[in-house]
């Protein structure tokens, strides 16, 4: 249906040229519905509506782009002038995707091009990404066919076109083992990438403070529940008020929500350096080696700012009145068990990366190409509400395959603040895990894990767009 109202809105794209201003003329008229001489927001998000184009931001952008005399809408001159400047990028871009040059693009030439921006898919899902601009079923796109697919689309080059399926990291569900943002180089030289970051550095915050009770007691069921001793929600919950009021909820928050920051910095850093270390010059990086680099670039991180997670754990465990604050625990560690106390739990700190890292992105491919299976005929824009959802479950799955590694890592950062002289390797404590609790020992505090995460991500994807809005960072 919107393909049909698309193309008798865009009827006369087959014919038109750089100087054409008739049909430009026909077009601005048919979105100037209150017929005042000019188009709003409001209108051409209307009109895009009725083309079947969603994308979040797509009107504004179009506004700001073409609107010289910043009156916050277009005249007639300001909108053909932008459609003019937008055709000859399109041009570009469709020159860059018909590697053969004969004036038509192939499923081999998406896959292709898509391959060299680090996304693979099979030959099935390119047909069908190929459907979804294809108007006369020949199942090639030729020029006109890709003006009019993507005229009143703000995206200029190949890059932005395929951003849709860009792994957001602003859904902050506590663990910072995702593979780091692309950034695209018009955003790299226009500073876009450093809003973005502090932008979902923010979120981030206000996420994590907003979810910081269930995160306590996860930390509180990992160490301190077994078989023999266990710790119900309610019961924790209690157990914690009553200790320290209130606040206790908090305990450990300050530290965790501290440690965004330079994580996030040295994160993107790393890689981008690493990025360049493992792909040729002027090449876009695979799959498999962005994969590569993320991890080195979490590794790096986490090694940086472990002293940090380590005392976010006894933050989080104290008892009123152990600590009156975080440096004060920092002295208080430093002095009775020395420097090598801050690195505890480092090595299944460190492995637990790769299964986290590695099944988020393959269990996101998987869900991208199914959705692409399915619906790319209609569109290449999934949504907010399918991006969010992938995004959401892949890292669900991610947090899963690395959750046992995470219960280790928490139970050896916190064994000097326990009553116990004994303090076991990582395989030993996995095996007394295992001889005292069993299997699902190794999953103790999972449940709240799992109920903060539909909050942790819409918390923080509701504060990351509002960020943008303040920082001017247009989509």
């Amino acid at each position: 249906m919107h393909q049909m109202i698309r193309t008798l809105l865009l009827l006369e794209a087959r014919c038109w040229d750089a100087d054409s201003e008739r049909s430009y003329q026909d077009l601005f008229e048919r979105l100037d519905t209150n017929k005042d001489g000019k188009v709003d927001v409001a209108e051409l998000r209307a009109g895009l509506k009725a083309m079947g184009i969603f994308r979040q931001g797509a009107a504004q952008k179009i506004v700001s782009s073409g609107d010289q005399n910043k009156d916050g809408c277009l005249d007639f001159n300001e909108f053909s002038k932008y459609l003019k400047e937008h055709e000859k990028k399109l041009r570009l871009t469709f020159k860059s995707l018909d590697r053969n040059n004969d004036g038509r693009i192939d499923a081999s030439e998406i896959q292709q091009s898509l391959s060299e921006l680090g996304i693979d898919i099979s030959r099935e899902n390119a047909l069908k990404i190929l459907q979804s601009m294809d108007i006369d079923g020949t199942m090639v796109v030729d020029w006109n066919e890709w003006r009019e697919h993507f005229l009143l689309l703000p995206a200029q080059n190949l890059e932005e076109i395929i951003r849709y399926w860009k792994h957001s990291t602003v859904l902050d569900i506590g663990d910072s083992f995702a593979i780091p943002d692309e950034f695209t180089e018009e955003e790299k030289s226009s500073g876009g990438w450093w809003k973005q970051l502090v932008a979902g550095a923010v979120a981030g915050a206000v996420s994590r403070t907003g979810t910081a009770p269930l995160d306590r007691m996860k930390v509180f069921m990992q160490v301190h529940s077994t078989k023999t001793n266990r710790i119900s929600l309610v019961g924790g919950f209690k157990q914690m008020i009553i200790e320290g009021g209130p606040t206790a909820l908090w305990r450990g928050n300050g530290i965790n929500v501290l440690k965004i920051a330079p994580e996030t910095a040295i994160k993107f850093m790393a890689y981008e350096h690493y990025k360049k270390l493992l792909s040729s010059e002027g090449q876009s990086i695979e799959t498999h080696k962005r994969f590569m680099a993320g991890s080195l670039a979490g590794a790096t991180a986490q090694t940086a700012i472990y002293p940090m997670e380590v005392l976010k754990t006894r933050l989080t465990l104290r008892k009123t009145g152990q600590y009156s604050g975080m440096f004060d625990c920092a002295k208080k560690v430093l002095r009775k068990e020395g420097v090598k106390a801050f690195y505890k739990g480092y090595i299944p700190n460190l492995v637990g990366i790769i299964p986290y890292a590695g099944i988020d992105l393959a269990v996101y491919e998987s869900l991208k190409n199914a959705w692409l299976s399915y619906h790319a005929k209609d569109s290449a824009n999934p949504g907010v509400l399918v991006l969010v959802g992938c995004g959401t479950i892949s890292s669900t799955c991610g947090q899963l395959a690395s959750y046992p590694l995470a219960l280790v890592r928490t139970r050896m950062q916190a064994q000097a603040s326990l009553t116990t002289s004994d303090q076991p390797s990582m395989t030993n404590l996995i095996k007394n895990i295992l001889a005292k609790d069993g299997f699902f020992g190794l999953y103790r505090g999972i449940l709240p894990n799992f109920m903060k995460v539909i909050p942790a991500v819409s918390i923080s994807y509701v504060v990351y767009e509002y960020m943008k809005t303040g920082l001017g960072i247009t989509k």
